[in-house]
Parts: C-alpha cells; sequence; structure tokens
C-alpha cells in the first residue's frame, strides 16, 4: 500500500492526496467500539438523572450520539468533549495505538517521510454533531498550531472518517497548490475559539471539497490549508486525524515534560510541546519503537500530567485584524 509515483507527485504538487480503502471496515471496528463504551458509559449519568429517556443502544455508530444530542444538546456535547478527552487528545486505549500503527497507512507514510517515523503527538477525535457549531473548523494549516522553526518540515496528517463523509455533514475541503508558499498569518479566538485564517487573508485559488468514504484517508501537509463546516445531517460525522513526522523532525520522544521550562529557547522544542511523541519505527533500535498500549499509555499520561506550557507563536486576536 505505499504511495506510487503517481500519488507522491500529487501529494507533493496539490499538497494533499486521497487514498481510498486505505482500512477495511473491519479495521475500523476496535476503534469505533472504544468510542461506543465511552459513550455508553457517559449517557448512563445523564439516564440516571432524568435527563435523557434512553441510552439509544439500538442506533448504529453514526446516529447513537446523534440521536442523545437531539435530545439534550447539554448532555450530547458532555458525551463528545469525553470522548476526545484533555484537548481533544485525550484518549489513549489500545484502539488508538492499532489505528496509528495501521500497516497499509504506515507504508504510505513510509513513502513520504522515510523510514524511521515518529508519531506526532497531536492525534486528535473528532465528533462533529448535528447543529453544534464548536464542530465546525474554520480554515487554518496544521503549522499553525505548532512551532514556527517546524514550519519547514514536513508533519503529514492523516484525516480518517469513521463514518462517511458528505457535503452534508461535514466533510473536510482543502486548497491546494499553495502549501509551497509556506505558513499564512493566522488569528487567535476564530470561530469556537480555533486559530483561523480570515477569508480575506486565503489564498485566490478554490477550495475542494472531499467526500470521502468510511476507511478512505486523506494525507494532507502541515502547510495545507483546509477546514470544514456545519453539520446539516442526522448523523455524528466521526472522524480521527493522525500525524506523522520524519525522526530528523524536532520531537520529544527522549525528552521528559520537566525539560520545558520558560527560559528554554522555542528554537530547541518540539513542534507541539504539550504533548508527548512516540516512536513508530526505528531502523537502528527496534525495541524502542511504541507496540504496546501500556507503553503507549504511560508515554501519553507522562505529559498529560505534567503539561508543558506552549511557547505563544504571536498571533493576534481576530477582532484585532
Amino acid at each position: 500500500m505505499s504511495l506510487s509515483a503517481n500519488e507522491l507527485g500529487l501529494f507533493h504538487a496539490q499538497g494533499y492526496l486521497l487514498k481510498p480503502g486505505l482500512f477495511s471496515d473491519e479495521d475500523l471496528q476496535p476503534l469505533r467500539a472504544a468510542i461506543t463504551e465511552i459513550i455508553d458509559r457517559e449517557a448512563r449519568v445523564p439516564c440516571s438523572e432524568g435527563e435523557l429517556t434512553q441510552l439509544y443502544t439500538d442506533e448504529p455508530f453514526g446516529k447513537r450520539l446523534a440521536r442523545i444530542h437531539a435530545e439534550s444538546p447539554a448532555a450530547g456535547r458532555r458525551i463528545a468533549l469525553a470522548v476526545m478527552g484533555k484537548g481533544g487528545g485525550g484518549f489513549k486505549g489500545p484502539a488508538m495505538l492499532q489505528t496509528i500503527r495501521h500497516a497499509p497507512l504506515l507504508s504510505c507514510i513510509e513513502s513520504l517521510v522515510g523510514p524511521d517515523i515518529v508519531g506526532s503527538s497531536v492525534y486528535r477525535i473528532r465528533p462533529k454533531l448535528p447543529g453544534w457549531d464548536r464542530g465546525e473548523v474554520p480554515w487554518h494549516q496544521d503549522a499553525g498550531y505548532t512551532l514556527a522553526h517546524c514550519d519547514r518540515h514536513l508533519i503529514v496528517t492523516c484525516w480518517l472518517p469513521l463514518v462517511d463523509a458528505t457535503l452534508e455533514n461535514g466533510c473536510l475541503h482543502v486548497i491546494p497548490n499553495v502549501h509551497k508558499e509556506g505558513i499564512l498569518r493566522h488569528f487567535t479566538g476564530g470561530h469556537a475559539g480555533f486559530l483561523e485564517v480570515p477569508h480575506e487573508a486565503l489564498p485566490s485559488q478554490e477550495p475542494v471539497a472531499v467526500p470521502m468514504n468510511a476507511g478512505d484517508a486523506l494525507l494532507l501537509t502541515n502547510l495545507t490549508p483546509h477546514a470544514s463546516f456545519a453539520n446539516t445531517s442526522d448523523v455524528v460525522r466521526w472522524s480521527v486525524d493522525l500525524r506523522y513526522q520524519g525522526a530528523d523532525v524536532p520531537n520529544n520522544t527522549s525528552e521528559d515534560p520537566a525539560a520545558y521550562t520558560p527560559e528554554r529557547d522555542p528554537v530547541t522544542m518540539a513542534c507541539y510541546p504539550p504533548e508527548a511523541d512516540f516512536v513508530i519505527r526505528d531502523s537502528n533500535n527496534p525495541a524502542g519503537e511504541v507496540r504496546s498500549a501500556e507503553h503507549f499509555r504511560q508515554i501519553r499520561d507522562r505529559y498529560e500530567n505534567n503539561r508543558p506550557a506552549m511557547p505563544g507563536r504571536g498571533w493576534t486576536p481576530l477582532h484585532n485584524r
């Protein structure tokens, strides 16, 4: 499943590549089941307190949280946040590591970053609830969230829908062919609190909508502008975004969170200091690869429990533009 010469050319020219059918339905099931378990656990509290009339256990994966949210928007939002965890990347169960280490995906990533692969700390679960404006993500580049000295490095995002992603439920939109122009000016305090590149600062190229089937993978550079808009359907658009980089890209795989002090120069830091990077493939030291769920959890917990501060990039508030 590694990328062909034509696919590599498209990725580097466009800044993105759609890889159909990279995950089978069976491949996605462990992560869906893990998310369902969290929904079930979290829904029992509002159900016992009368905020919900039922647990909606007969609903399919894509509709269960949507039905809960339709009956009680407050309960639906709380459950969505519980699934996402702290910072959006709080879920660190075995199914997440299994998804990150999916062999066909890693073959594609190796085509882009080389044989030694680091899992970037910033992976996220994205539940886009119907009618929930926080699910809309404004135009941005992923590099806007990382430190400036990493802009020159490739960090690959794999955006993976767990249900079909359509125009109605909020598929991704991308702006092609501009990633080589560098970082755009981002502003803090954008829609729903996200970083945002306002429309007047966007490149002139026409955005492209990218509808996808569950199990397709969209590979993006960290400088590819993208966004997703309102979910007007009756299903939750569940997706995850995973990020990978070469071992030569700044990372914290061998650092303790205590090493990140206020006095430290940001150019010596990992691309995203608040969370733990982890070794996926190391041709010189395979024993150092993170393969067990327990090892993965320990690495993530170490940073989550002692979260370093993120140095600012100097982005100004949107209302000051």
